[in-house]
């Protein structure tokens, strides 16, 4: 009886497994034939459309900006030198690196022990010369009254000898007595000739002495000017750089000691070439006082400042090329001298140009138009100026048509295009449009999906989701169905 049963049990189990294979089979047969059913339908191949970004091509007036780099250097600077060999008395307080000083402040004080003595000695110098001119001048006057009576004497002796002539002429004097009065004569005009050379001599000893007391006077003042040099001041304020200067210390003569920078008084050197440089003159020649925009980056900050370009430089430098401009900074608060910075020149305005993307025009200044249909064009413009990643193009016969603002190898002549406009940043995007799927199309797309082995695993579990929404976006449905979902070989 025990064996009987156990016969029946495993008849009965035989029989359902052999009942769960002919199921399975059947499972599979189906499964097989629906999967061949779905390949041998026939597929609609359709025509791939991009989508691109379009702009219009609007002429007008546009102000090229030219961008170089250049450095901020100081138009202002006083370099404190030691004007004489010495030791360093005194230093001002805040004598330092960065320090600020004002106008007259004096800033470093020399020894002036031998200034002073030098001084003195020139003083005592000065004093003896203005006795000597004084002593001179007393000479001079003698001499002249020396003079006067010498001519006075010769006056008389010469009367004399004339009325000693006429009494000999009548017969009352002697011979002698004519002689007599000739020789006190030519004695008293030798003796004329004697004050005269004296008096000479004490108006050359008067030249003398003014010339001594003059140059000493100059030695005075020169002598005074090396003691007031002893003293360092600012002419103007400034903020003081590169000190080097140390109390007790001994300098030599013309040795730096600082500088003092004007930091309201800055500009900008930087160097174009010439045919940018060419762009930025007037018809006499001229360098045109253009506006430029002086830009300091600091680690993703930018300090910025208006300018002007001022001048440039009249020669180029050995070695160099194009020519160097500056530009005065109107604001420079944050810059120093020595700072790299960005310069932005604003040219004169080019008439009917437009500026576009550089990446919608090609080597060969080439352009992608939008035609009927929204289908694609080749055409040409000009490339009058080109300026980091924007291009400016005469328009031409090309004005109010819309150009593809990226071109990409795969966009071409004859190819539609889904068109994107820009229509500003406060205009809210229109919804996507939605489909209502049936469940046989849904499932289908369902299965597209999770048969595709090359799709990431984030983006099927995306996709999938949006499809078990009651509606689905259209642009999706048509990607899968044009073979975005297949299963890749």
């Amino acid at each position: 009886m025990r064996f009987l049963t156990r016969s029946l049990i495993a008849v009965f189990l035989g029989a359902l497994a052999l009942g769960l294979l002919g199921f399975a089979g059947g499972m599979i047969r189906d499964t097989l034939e629906a999967r061949a059913s779905r390949e041998d339908m026939p597929r609609t191949a359709r025509e791939r459309v991009f989508t691109v970004r379009v702009m219009s091509l609007e002429p007008g007036a546009v102000a090229p900006v030219l961008s170089a780099f250049g450095e901020v250097v100081s138009r202002r600077t006083l370099e404190l030198r030691a004007p004489s060999a010495g030791r360093i008395a005194e230093i001002a307080p805040g004598f330092e690196e960065g320090a600020m000083v004002e106008a007259g402040q004096v800033l470093v004080r020399l020894d002036p022990a031998d200034a002073v003595t030098a001084r003195d000695l020139v003083r005592t110098n000065l004093a003896e010369a203005e006795d000597e001119a004084r002593d001179a001048e007393r000479a001079l006057e003698l001499a002249r009254l020396d003079r006067a009576e010498s001519d006075s004497q010769v006056d008389l002796r010469r009367r004399a000898f004339e009325r000693q002539q006429s009494l000999s002429e009548r017969g009352v004097g002697t011979a002698a007595t004519v002689e007599d009065a000739e020789l006190a004569f030519a004695s008293a005009r030798a003796a004329l000739i004697a004050r005269q050379q004296a008096e000479a001599n004490a108006e050359a000893r008067v030249a003398s002495a003014r010339t001594a007391l003059e140059r000493t006077r100059i030695n005075l003042a020169e002598a005074e000017r090396r003691l007031a040099e002893t003293e360092i001041v600012a002419t103007f304020g400034g903020v003081l750089s590169g000190t080097a200067a140390v109390a007790g210390g001994h300098v030599a003569g013309n040795e730096r000691l600082a500088s003092v920078i004007d930091p309201d008084a800055l500009e900008v050197s930087f160097r174009l070439s010439t045919a940018q440089y060419l762009r930025l003159l007037d018809p006499e020649g001229a360098l045109v006082p253009a506006r430029a925009q002086i830009a300091l980056d600091m680690g993703g900050v930018e300090i910025t400042s208006p300018g002007w370009l001022s001048r440039a430089a009249p020669s180029v430098g050995e070695g160099q090329s194009g020519r160097l401009v500056y530009a005065q900074i109107e604001a420079p608060r944050g810059f120093r001298p020595g700072d790299f910075v960005t310069v932005r020149v604003t040219e004169p305005e080019l008439p009917g140009v437009a500026m576009i993307p550089a990446a919608a025009v090609g080597a060969d200044g080439g352009v992608l138009v939008l035609a009927a249909d929204d289908r694609l064009e080749a055409a040409t413009v000009e490339v009058v100026r080109r300026q980091g990643d924007q291009v400016l193009v005469q328009v031409g016969a090309l004005a109010g048509r819309e150009i593809v603002a990226a071109r990409s190898p795969l966009l071409g002549a004859g190819i539609r295009v889904r068109p994107q406009r820009d229509e500003g940043t406060a205009r809210i995007p229109a919804a996507p449009d939605l489909v209502t799927l049936d469940a046989d199309r849904r499932a289908a797309l369902i299965a597209r999906v999770e048969q595709n082995t090359r799709m990431p695993e984030q983006v099927r579990t995306r996709i999938l989701a949006q499809l078990e929404q009651p509606t689905v976006p259209a642009q999706l449905i048509e990607r899968l169905e044009q073979g975005g979902g297949r299963q890749g070989g």
